[in-house]
């Protein structure tokens, strides 16, 4: 039997209407439950269902409130009823119809799940009013708690996964001031596999790097932090360029599985001394060289990403002559694949650096944070990107 009903006209406007399910296979204990409720002054919709099995046709129909179930059902009876609800239903509020003669049921019904229970011919109006309320009440708040606690536990995972990926520099003599920044662009920050680091050797030169992981979300974002840890142990052996590349995509490879990524980076040498930074192209983009006459893109030799073609394991470097003073910035695609402004094109290196160009003067954590807002503001929301910003400043230079 279904009917569709809807309490007095003259309930407060600003009640609920409840989406009542009655599992319940005596149409005269249904007829009951039914008068029951037009008594209440809820505003309700009721739906009966005369078996688990046809009230499993209708929580995959539409949303429910409020079950009221009968645990003496032709499919299923007693604690396994709730059980079985439960599993369907798990989100809804469940309340139990027990008879004078099962004391124990309720109780036993809560324990398995039920927010509450009511005696079959102990029922009143203002009884079922609140109980109704009350347990639909508390369904919803213990949904709100579990989401909450999930939403907690997501974010402390994140955070352990953002410590990884956004490490402390470790620097013994060095004067190269080292800024960086790390930002999840995806929504309840599912981390994605951009990384960065900054060590310096036993040799004394200064080792950075940036990389992309592919795709996004809990995968990409532990492959970063495995290649990020894997390059600075790499570094502090000892090995550089070529041989460092090799040994981090076998990484790569070891650690993705069963899942195609790859990974793009950049590895980066500044030796102080003799004025000089070494380049290594992996499938990234080249940095950006700041000095007193402005911000220009460095051009450097490229090499294929890690994890495309194994075998092939060509990284060239190049040599870029340093000034006095100045900045490197290695960043990732984050920082460009943003919209530009209103325009339907993405921002691209050239509108990166005409915004470089129209930044106020600043010292270099307030420069990157400047650049970071601005490149968002003009994307709006459009693209959303995990990003890495790494700047490296030396000697004295004009802020910015």
């Amino acid at each position: 039997m279904t009917t569709a009903m809807t309490a007095a006209a003259e309930a407060a406007s600003d009640e609920p209407t409840y989406r009542i399910l009655l599992i319940e296979d005596d149409e005269g204990d249904a007829l009951l439950v039914e008068e029951l409720l037009h008594d209440t002054g809820l505003r309700f919709e009721l739906t009966t269902r005369t078996s688990l099995a046809e009230a499993r046709a209708e929580l995959t129909l539409s949303p429910i409130d409020c079950i009221l179930l009968d645990l003496h059902l032709p499919d299923v009876s007693g604690i396994e009823a709730v059980a079985a609800v439960r599993i369907l239903a798990p989100n809804t509020a469940v309340i139990v119809l027990t008879g004078l003669s099962e004391a124990q049921a309720g109780t036993d019904a809560m324990a398995a799940g039920a927010q509450d229970y009511l005696v079959k011919g102990k029922v009143e109006a203002d009884l079922l009013h609140r109980t109704v309320r009350y347990a639909v009440y508390r369904s919803r708040t213990e949904r709100a708690s579990a989401l909450a606690q999930v939403a907690q536990m997501r974010a402390e995972e994140n955070a352990r996964l953002e410590r990884g990926l956004l490490p402390q520099p470790m620097l013994d003599t060095s004067t190269v001031k080292v800024t960086s920044r790390y930002l999840p662009g995806a929504t309840m920050a599912l981390l994605g596999g951009d990384f960065l680091d900054v060590v310096e050797g036993d040799d004394g030169l200064l080792h950075a790097v940036v990389g992309d992981v592919s795709g996004h979300g809990p995968d990409a974002a532990a492959l970063g932090v495995c290649l990020r840890i894997a390059w600075r142990s790499l570094v502090l052996g000892g090995h550089r360029g070529e041989d460092l590349l090799h040994l981090m995509e076998r990484i790569l490879i070891a650690e993705r599985g069963s899942h195609h990524l790859f990974a793009t980076c950049t590895l980066l040498t500044i030796d102080q001394d003799a004025a000089t930074a070494t380049l290594h192209l992996a499938g990234h983009h080249e940095p950006l060289l700041t000095t007193a006459e402005g911000t220009r893109e460095l051009t450097a030799a490229h090499g294929i990403a890690l994890g495309i073609v194994p075998e092939l394991r060509s990284w060239p470097s190049t040599v870029i002559p340093l000034p006095a003073a100045g900045a490197l910035t290695l960043y990732t695609d984050g920082l460009t694949e943003g919209h530009n402004g209103t325009s339907s094109e993405r921002l691209g290196v050239e509108g990166l650096l005409t915004l470089i160009e129209n930044l106020p003067p600043a010292d270099p954590a307030r420069h990157v944070d400047l650049l970071i807002q601005e490149t968002n503001e003009l994307n709006a929301g459009r693209h959303s990107d995990d990003l890495a910003v790494l700047r490296l400043d030396w000697g004295r230079q004009e802020a910015g």
